[in-house]
């Protein structure tokens, strides 16, 4: 039915209370997909080359502005994958202002064997952004780089635990900025400065300090990740605040971790105190529990913030998901927020109820905005509205074979329906269906025990026993 006054006299939207944020202007935001890197390192997902030029296109007709193709120097995988990306890109497969990304560390070597991965796959230093990247929290500085920045200076790895953490900060410091500098004199042009891994438990004098010095070599953005996931959003407000302040006029990367459910929040946050380029994956798969994922961070900013990123297909936003699930074995939760299969689905008699006269009665979002479909689902909840509603709905097909709908019908139907579900509940259909799903999910990649028996193998198959193999 239609409302008689307007919706929004009738429901109060969330953009009044929003409009004091400092969001970038829609245009200047960007979203910057990692799948095909951070997706791909969640435990027991991998994909093939084949499998990543797939969800590159689907990602460049989604809308997203770039996208990390990760580290060429793993492997000859991703050499396939930095070859078929760039060349569907010329080929006009990809959208030309789809800007392509891959990673290193800051070290030469590892620029190096990017350079020559590039150079073997026919790919210009002008057709990527090279991502260096170094940490940023004293943890990291100096027990996880602190023996190799002792190696790089010639001082002996025994001196690792009593220097201070100042002249790990400062060798960091000289190894990030000397690696920028040495990318640029390769002939990288796009370079995006990562300037704190671990950064959410860091030194906030100190990052700056990185970005100054990532800057002044050459770097033409910086990135700035919660790696662990430990960032509540009020650290994010002080952190990103402090960097938009030092770096006014250099586009800012956002990269959250999800291990306490906060990643979604926490982009919108430094979105709100200026940021520009949200990282995102789909379905939020990655390390651990995962990344700020895409269908969440879309609709809130479309939703929630009034904020439309220009040519976005938010309506390929369910297709998009569903194939990284697909491909990478994930199955989503059925109440995942957008793209969940019961998003769009009701059940208890109060809701449908609702529903039938107005949706937005208890759905605010629209399910063909996001590429969803609303759908019933009766049960032990369901009322008479529904079924009344439904049966109406296929009135000509029941008086084609003689049936009429009438309340005393409506009641059997309803009362069936109810006693049907009991019965599924009693054969605990959904407890078989649950424990096959875990089992196979354990089956994604290789475990402990399959490690083993490779071990084993190897030795009997080379004639060696366990012990020599060892």
């Amino acid at each position: 039915m239609k409302l008689r006054e307007p919706y929004e006299q009738l429901a109060i939207p969330p953009t009044d209370f929003t409009a004091d944020l400092n969001f970038p202007p829609p245009e200047k935001i960007r979203i910057y997909d990692t799948t095909l890197r951070d997706g791909e390192q969640a435990p027991g997902v991998v994909f093939t080359p084949s499998q990543k030029f797939h969800l590159a296109g689907t990602l460049s007709e989604l809308g997203v502005h770039i996208l990390d193709l990760g580290f060429p120097a793993v492997g000859p995988s991703e050499w396939e994958t930095l070859k078929l990306v760039t060349e569907g890109k010329r080929a006009g497969r990809l959208r030309p202002d789809l800007e392509l990304l891959v990673m290193s560390r800051a070290l030469p070597g590892d620029i190096d064997i990017t350079l020559r991965v590039l150079e073997e796959t026919g790919v210009g230093t002008d057709e990527i952004t090279l991502f260096i990247f170094t940490a940023g929290s004293d943890l990291h500085v100096k027990y996880k780089l602190g023996k190799m920045l002792l190696r790089q200076n010639s001082i002996d790895e025994k001196e690792w635990l009593d220097r201070p953490v100042q002249w790990y900060r400062d060798a960091n410091k000289r190894m990030f900025a000397d690696a920028i500098k040495y990318a640029k004199s390769l002939g990288f042009k796009k370079i995006e400065a990562g300037n704190a891994e671990d950064g959410s438990r860091a030194d906030i004098e100190y990052i700056i300090e990185l970005g100054k010095a990532a800057m002044e070599a050459g770097a033409m953005r910086q990135a700035f990740p919660d790696t662990v996931g430990v960032f509540t959003p009020e650290a994010v407000r002080h952190y990103t605040s402090r960097l938009i302040k030092e770096f006014p006029d250099t586009d800012l990367v956002v990269h959250f971790h999800n291990d306490f459910d906060l990643a979604t929040i926490n982009t919108l946050t430094a979105l709100s105190v200026g940021a520009n380029i949200a990282t995102v994956t789909l379905g939020g798969i990655g390390e651990r529990a995962g990344n700020a994922p895409l269908h969440s961070l879309m609709a809130a900013l479309k939703m929630l913030y009034g904020i439309n990123i220009p040519n976005f297909r938010y309506d390929k936003i369910r297709e998009a998901t569903m194939l990284a699930s697909r491909l990478s074995g994930i199955p989503l939760q059925p109440h995942e927020p957008i793209v969940g299969s019961n998003v769009f689905a009701h059940e208890s008699g109060i809701h449908t109820a609702g529903m039938v006269i107005d949706p937005r009665i208890y759905q605010v979002i629209y399910h063909k905005d996001f590429g969803g479909k609303r759908r019933f689902v009766f049960g032990k909840h369901s009322g008479t509205a529904i079924v009344e509603h439904v049966l109406k709905l296929h009135s000509d097909e029941l008086e084609a074979a003689g049936v009429k709908v009438t309340d005393e019908l409506i009641s059997r139907v309803l009362k069936e329906i109810k006693k049907l579900r009991d019965q599924q509940a009693e054969m605990r259909r959904v407890e078989k269906l649950v424990d096959s799903i875990y089992e196979k999910m354990l089956q994604l990649g290789i475990s402990e025990r399959d490690v083993v028996a490779l071990a084993k193998q190897l030795a009997r198959d080379r004639g060696i026993s366990a012990a020599t193999f060892w």
